[in-house]
């Protein structure tokens, strides 16, 4: 088994072509808008109560809690994003304000270490009586997350110190011994949450404790279902059943013996994250082979061409293989970012260059399209297909809307999407003792240490308009090391390797090219990855995409829209066999970007007539695709990702 080490973030600093304007986004915009969201200072966006329930809690003012029984984790997560932030580029005034949240955060806990404004304003006598439902354990897992960013960033220990009580408070609760309650969390996240605690301080219980959680789940007496009993038969308000979903939180059997994805998607993938985290730090070959088990699950039978995962509104969840609706969809940003977090995991894990193709699939096509180009406004869902009309409409498609939104009641997903661009340096490399791989092509510079000599290299990447990468050493003396690339699953020709000007072999293994050499200050390597318009199907088994196809180029999954091409896209018909033509186009805040066009067909009606004798009536026409990332960004108008073919 071949498992490689993270990087320390604060070795990477990324300069980007493409990824820098994201980068540049969050610190002027993203960051400073979603602390105006928390703080209730956005006119025309729900609010969002996530600071005042800290006040409250605090004691510094009187109410109510409101908002989301796990709104708590809004303010983690946006601690967590600035922590990113400061790893690479320190700002006073965002700085400020997090030590300010900080503070507040630590006045709101309590004399035991308990942390949750829920239940300290609204329920305190009922602490940890609904793990299925309440969120207590999973908004201290984003805490803890939040608390070791902030840490690594700045030095400075009080949230860290803060959760460290607050985590000592839960190991007093939970556990194996007499005395302790039996349960885990009904929505996974401090499984994961508590490994990163565990290397931030050495202490052993707290990785106990993740496996202690993750080992308990699924076990016979069912918990979740005997907690149900004790509270009557009750569950929370907010809760979508009647009784408890064993499947929807992945309780149904012990994880080492699942066999699909199943239930809500978010929580699946953040428990795969920690059982992915588990299996490496513990050596525990079992957990390892169900990681591997229920990610080909995922990514063979129910994943979208998008790295969109969780196909239905009801639960948020799996349904079964296959079954991959573009219309009626769900794919939730958390969702695919939690894909990120579980194919990192893998990587570390197991390394080939699936894990890590899916990184750069769901980086690509979910994480940046699911905000918009102005860094303020976000979808929660993330479509295939959109009829403005039908969303506002047809109740079974509410939640996919035409048009992304300023801030949600529930709106976990902006500030994730705030945290994964903070941490992207953390998904470039990782090396073993005598090996750098590189896993996605973004310019970026790291320092790392090869037998004794520190060494710099500098990438710069044309991803993902083109298929070329730069690699150039700086150091004082020679060194003979290994170095990984990964060629993409994407590409359309020969992968190829040169190194100062030279075309040079390779030896491949797991999806990676390796070159080893002695090398010296000054080497430049440079990739090539050829890059081609190609027309994807998916497996005939998936209903909703029989007789169609969708066209990618290199990373990117591309889509029509009407303002380039009318009203019914339903009625376009693509020609397999028309060249299409690459333009370069100038589009807000991202400058240059590469549409597609080419010859296709219209369907015409003839009559009004409903329903009519077949006829084959069509006009040629031109079709634009346009990358789907960007879509949405140009006014409210339909959408389309799978095309009927000629």
């Amino acid at each position: 088994m071949l498992t490689t080490e993270q990087i320390s973030l604060n070795k990477i600093k990324i300069d980007d072509v493409f990824w820098t304007k994201y980068r540049s986004l969050l610190k002027s915009t993203i960051i400073p808008y979603q602390y105006d969201a928390i703080n209730d200072r956005i006119p025309d966006a729900e609010p969002s109560y996530a600071v005042q329930n800290f006040r409250i809690a605090a004691g510094e003012v009187e109410g109510r809690h409101q908002g989301a029984i796990f709104q708590d984790s809004d303010v983690a997560k946006w601690l967590e994003a600035v922590g990113y932030l400061l790893s690479f580029e320190r700002d006073e005034e965002i700085e400020r304000k997090a030590d300010d949240l900080i503070d507040l955060v630590a006045r709101a806990q309590q004399p035991d270490g308990y942390l949750n404004t829920y239940y300290i304003i609204e329920e305190p006598e009922n602490r940890w009586t609904n793990l299925y439902d309440c969120h207590e354990l999973y908004c201290a897992g984003h805490f803890m997350e939040a608390a070791v960013a902030y840490f690594d960033a700045t030095g400075k220990r009080k949230l860290l110190d803060v959760i460290c009580r607050f985590a000592d408070n839960i190991n007093e609760v939970f556990g194996p011994e007499e005395g302790k309650l039996k349960g885990y969390p009904g929505h996974p996240e401090i499984e994961l949450a508590l490994v990163k605690l565990y290397r931030a301080t050495g202490n052993q219980k707290y990785l106990n404790l993740s496996k202690y959680f993750v080992d308990q789940r699924g076990q016979k007496q069912n918990y979740f279902t005997e907690e149900w009993e004790k509270r009557g038969k009750t569950l929370d308000k907010s809760s979508v059943f009647k009784e408890p979903n064993l499947h929807y939180g992945q309780s149904y059997a012990p994880v080492r013996e699942q066999e699909v994805a199943t239930g809500h998607a978010v929580r699946a993938v953040y428990l795969y994250t920690a059982m992915a985290d588990l299996a490496r730090l513990t050596n525990d070959d079992e957990l390892k082979k169900a990681c591997q088990r229920l990610w080909d699950n995922i990514t063979e039978k129910q994943m979208y061409i998008t790295g969109g995962i969780g196909s239905t509104e009801i639960g948020e969840a799996f349904t079964f293989d296959y079954d991959l609706p573009n219309d009626t969809m769900y794919a939730e940003t958390c969702a695919s970012i939690g894909l990120i977090f579980f194919a990192k995991r893998m990587l570390a894990l197991d390394l080939h260059s699936k894990y890590a193709d899916i990184i750069e699939k769901a980086l690509f096509n979910i994480v940046i399209e699911s905000m918009a180009l102005d860094g303020k406004h976000y979808f929660y869902v993330n479509p295939l297909e959109v009829w403005p009309e039908a969303s506002q409409k047809d109740p079974r498609r509410k939640h996919v809307k035409e048009t992304r939104q300023a801030w949600f009641g529930v709106s976990c997903c902006p500030p994730n999407v705030a945290r994964l661009l903070g941490s992207l340096g953390d998904y470039i490399y990782s090396s073993t003792e005598n090996c750098l791989f590189t896993h996605l092509y973004i310019g970026s510079q790291i320092n790392a240490k090869f037998d004794g000599t520190e060494v710099t290299f500098k990438q710069s990447s044309q991803l993902p308009w083109r298929g070329e990468a730069r690699i150039e050493f700086e150091m004082e003396n020679s060194v003979n090391i290994k170095m990984a690339f990964r060629i993409p699953d994407w590409i359309s020709g020969r992968f190829s390797i040169t190194v100062n000007g030279k075309e040079t072999d390779y030896t491949t293994k797991n999806g990676y090219a390796f070159v080893e050499r002695t090398w010296e200050n000054g080497d430049i390597i440079k990739l090539f990855m050829p890059i081609s318009i190609q027309f994807m199907q998916a497996n005939s088994m998936v209903q909703a995409d029989a007789g169609k196809v969708t066209v990618q180029r290199g990373p990117l999954i591309y889509c029509l829209e009407e303002e380039d091409n009318g009203q019914n896209l339903s009625s376009l018909l693509v020609d397999t066999e028309a060249a299409w033509i690459e333009k370069e186009e100038n589009f807000p805040v991202l400058g240059k970007i590469i549409t597609l066009e080419a010859d296709g067909y219209k369907e015409i009606d003839e009559n009004n007539q409903l329903y009519s004798i077949f006829k084959k009536n069509r006009e040629k026409i031109n079709i634009k695709a346009i990358p789907y990332f960007v879509w949405g960004n140009r006014g409210i108008g339909e959408m389309r990702i799978w095309l009927r073919y000629h």
